[in-house]
């Protein structure tokens, strides 16, 4: 947790240092997303991207292979370090996968509930770039309470 609030204030003081003017026809817009929870706010980039039929995914451009035993092949072998932890469904025991989801996100017990229910349709996000201990420790917790998950 310590790691967390270091992260956090970090993120605040580069956000006190970079100040972008928002023209005044997108205030109120940028206003509404400010309070709105990264759940809700990827909830919302699925919705437009669906409406407009446009992808908020970067695009990747095709990178040359490299050889194996070739320098920097050990870096492609190094260990991934940043996991998006998903809950691909409910489970049998969905009631305590609601209670478990509503404290780790800090929801209303029928925002966790729709979260949980969604979840039987299309894998919801959990966390998004959390760390190997993290991401293992959060689907340890989740399947506990009876639910699957995946890390990506």
């Amino acid at each position: 947790m310590a790691e967390e609030n270091k992260n956090t204030s970090a993120a605040e003081e580069k956000a006190e240092k970079e100040t972008v003017e928002v023209p005044k026809k997108f205030k109120g817009i940028v206003e509404e997303i400010e309070k709105m929870s990264v759940l809700d706010l990827s909830e919302l980039v699925k919705v437009l991207e669906k409406k407009f039929g446009v992808s908020a995914a970067p695009q990747m451009m095709a990178m040359p292979s490299v050889a194996a035993g070739a320098p920097g092949a050990s870096a492609e072998a190094e260990e991934k370090s940043s996991f998006n932890v998903e809950l691909s469904a409910p489970g049998e025991k969905k009631l305590e996968v609601i209670k478990l989801i509503r404290d780790m996100l800090g929801k209303g017990l029928k925002e966790a509930k729709d979260f949980v229910d969604a979840s039987s349709g299309a894998p919801q996000m959990i966390k998004e770039g959390a760390t190997k201990e993290e991401a293992q420790d959060i689907k340890k917790k989740v399947e506990e309470a009876g639910g699957k998950v995946e890390l990506k």
